[in-house]
């Protein structure tokens, strides 16, 4: 994995989008670190200083490996560049189609009624009152 600084890696970034537009995919993921060991963690603590986290981030398209730190001084301007790359090569993506409340909800009312004559008459059964004839057997 290359590790570059940021504004090659965001050129880098977007060469990797460029080459995927057709076909294929990249994956970004971020990671929070410290970029230290952890025995060296572990010195830095135990001597009363902070340590400075910093944000890892990492990019592949299946062939090629890249990296950056992003540190707390770079993020807004990393984060800035990072979303205009992402708003100007996602592109290829379909739009959702919104589905209408009303005709959502008239999908569900028809769910609930029956749907076979059978059972529509044994409903109706049950609602009419049974009549006794008045001969009883003693």
């Amino acid at each position: 994995m290359v590790r570059l600084q940021l504004d090659p890696f965001l050129n880098e970034l977007t060469s990797m989008f460029e080459h995927t537009t057709e076909k294929g995919s990249v994956w970004v993921t971020l990671k929070h670190s410290s970029d230290k060991s952890k025995v060296q963690r572990n010195k830095i603590t135990t001597a009363g200083k902070e340590l400075e986290y910093k944000c890892l981030v990492r990019a592949t398209d299946g062939k090629k490996n890249i990296s950056t730190l992003v540190g707390t001084k770079d993020h807004q301007r990393f984060q800035a560049s990072y979303a205009t790359i992402l708003k100007a090569r996602m592109t290829s993506l379909k739009k959702r189609e919104k589905k209408d409340k009303r005709k959502a909800a008239d999908v569900v009312v028809d769910k609930k009624l029956p749907k076979t004559t059978k059972a529509m008459d044994v409903d109706k059964k049950q609602q009419v009152p049974v009549k006794r004839s008045s001969t009883a057997n003693p």
